[in-house]
């Protein structure tokens, strides 16, 4: 038989197995608290249009709150996503500019923000999921042309734009606010601030981030995807940004493929655009250049069909 000092070896690995095992998921909960997004509820509406509420179907079961402003019959249109704990309301300001140019819009929270349903996690794939089912919504809106659907986002929404702008090829435009370029990066910086060394705790808490989201930092990275958009892309970035420096924005601008890609830098920080206004003519350009050819072609096939019908 064993003999006891064999007994209280296995013993004694067993019991730090356990407090290792113990440790680690303490650790990983640590982890999903700390990254957890905060949620803050709508207090107001669109003031002065005409909107509804909505409810969008996304993943997992999961219901998403919006507000849908139409434009004209056959609009174009554009879904906005907020970034990291918004909400729909803290995009309003782009509202009236944008309906005045002639665009229908959807101001949506995302799966664990705002007025939306919850779920067991946020991330970057998550809002260009909840985007996606957001760009459907409004394809299969009578009042709006199904061709020309853009996406707007900013900060992780701005990620997500452009993860979205590489994975399908039906946008007919997207524009990002505050986009960074490498959530890796954004990791490292939220951890300096924390004081939280990199080895060996920030490793490990990238990695497991990256384990729950199931993608790798470098397969989502804004610097990445923007090499696989499919549609025409503006950069909006705050020249005050301390949150996401502008050097984000001028290294994603750096890996674009085409001319099909344009930076516009303002005044301003990461939430707040002072002069937004002002520069927003940059911005109703670019969507109209990309929008306004498509229309051009439809009411040129639909006088077409006219002259036939009429021989």
């Amino acid at each position: 038989m064993p003999e006891a000092s064999t007994w209280g070896g296995v013993s004694t690995a067993l019991a730090l197995l356990s407090i290792a095992v113990v440790a680690v998921l303490a650790i990983n909960h640590l982890i999903r608290r700390s990254l957890a997004a905060p949620r803050v509820v709508e207090s107001g509406v669109p003031d002065g249009l005409a909107w509804r509420q909505v409810a969008i179907a996304s993943e997992r079961g999961k219901t998403l709150f919006g507000w849908f402003i139409p434009a004209a019959d056959g609009a174009p249109a554009l879904a906005i996503v907020h970034g990291w704990g918004g909400n729909a309301e803290m995009m309003l300001p782009l509202a009236k500019p944008l309906h005045r140019a002639g665009y229908a819009l959807l101001f949506f929270d995302a799966r664990s923000h705002g007025r939306s349903d919850g779920d067991s996690f946020a991330s970057l794939p998550r809002f260009a999921e909840d985007l996606a089912h957001a760009v459907d919504w409004l394809r299969a809106q009578a009042e709006v042309d199904a061709q020309r659907v853009g996406v707007i986002g900013h900060s992780v929404g701005a990620a997500a734009a452009l993860l979205l702008a590489s994975q399908r090829h039906d946008l007919i435009a997207a524009v990002t606010l505050a986009a960074f370029a490498d959530p890796a990066a954004i990791m490292r910086r939220w951890l300096q601030a924390r004081r939280i060394p990199y080895w060996p705790l920030g490793a490990y808490i990238l990695y497991y981030v990256q384990h729950v989201i199931g993608q790798r930092f470098a397969d989502i990275a804004p610097r990445q995807t923007i090499r696989a958009a499919s549609c025409p892309v503006l950069l909006v970035h705050g020249s005050d940004d301390e949150t996401v420096p502008v050097s984000d924005a001028q290294e994603i601008f750096a890996r674009r493929r085409d001319e099909r890609v344009r930076l516009l830098l303002i005044p301003g920080s990461h939430d707040q655009y002072a002069e937004i206004e002002r520069h927003f003519a940059s911005v109703i350009d670019f969507l109209d250049a990309a929008t306004r050819p498509l229309a051009d072609r439809h009411s040129q096939e639909l006088s077409q069909r006219s002259t036939g019908d009429a021989r």
